[in-house]
């Protein structure tokens, strides 16, 4: 695994390059979110997803959301109510994965039973800068453990998963609070998750 500190405020863009050529190449990254770090590669690279499927130990991609660099990006990969667009305008960039009905763009492996995927934008320069790099989202699903725990530390993480990954961006010590989970898929919104953010507007 190829290790790399970012600087907190400024990630250094050469370390931004090196993971965008991994991710381009089929890897797999390490990366700081405005939440917890995530586990991500090109969301069109299937053996790429298959691979972190593997790494998850999961059957099914329902921990996947992935991260867009902007609302109209969004608007790329999911259909996007007016409600919803108004919505994640308010909130976006910030600490919320919505869930949204998919678009065609998307590969139908990330779709869940109900045609919907997981839309991040977090309020992190180092994962928007990667995906403005690369040219179209990533994966976006946290470091746990086996127990399903999630890891914070930057040196633990590299250690479980070093043999498993490319390169991992390290960025500190993050919070284990996950993002908040809205779904506005539906007439009326639904809070399917209470982590980071404030959902109250939603209650």
């Amino acid at each position: 695994m190829e290790y790399y500190e970012l600087h907190p405020e400024n990630p250094q863009l050469r370390y931004l390059n090196k993971a965008v050529d991994v991710l381009k190449k089929g890897g797999v990254i390490i990366y700081p979110t405005d939440t917890v770090y995530g586990i991500g590669c090109d969301i069109f690279n299937k053996a790429a997803i298959d691979k972190i499927l593997a790494i998850k130990n999961d059957g099914s991609s329902k921990l996947f959301s992935f991260v867009c660099a902007n609302l109209k990006d969004i608007s790329s990969y999911a259909k996007v109510s007016d409600y919803a667009y108004r919505t994640m305008k308010h909130l976006l960039p910030g600490p919320y994965t919505f869930i949204l009905p998919a678009a065609r763009l998307v590969p139908k492996k990330l779709w869940s039973k109900r045609k919907t995927v997981g839309i991040r934008m977090p309020n992190h320069s180092a994962s928007l800068r990667l995906v403005e790099v690369l040219g179209n989202p990533i994966i976006s699903t946290s470091t746990t453990n086996r127990k399903g725990e999630i890891l914070t530390d930057p040196y633990e993480i590299k250690n479980i998963f070093n043999p498993l990954v490319d390169l991992m961006l390290s960025s500190g010590a993050l919070s284990s609070n996950p993002s908040s989970v809205i779904d506005l898929s539906m007439d009326s919104p639904e809070i399917i998750r209470k982590g980071a953010g404030d959902v109250s507007m939603f209650a």
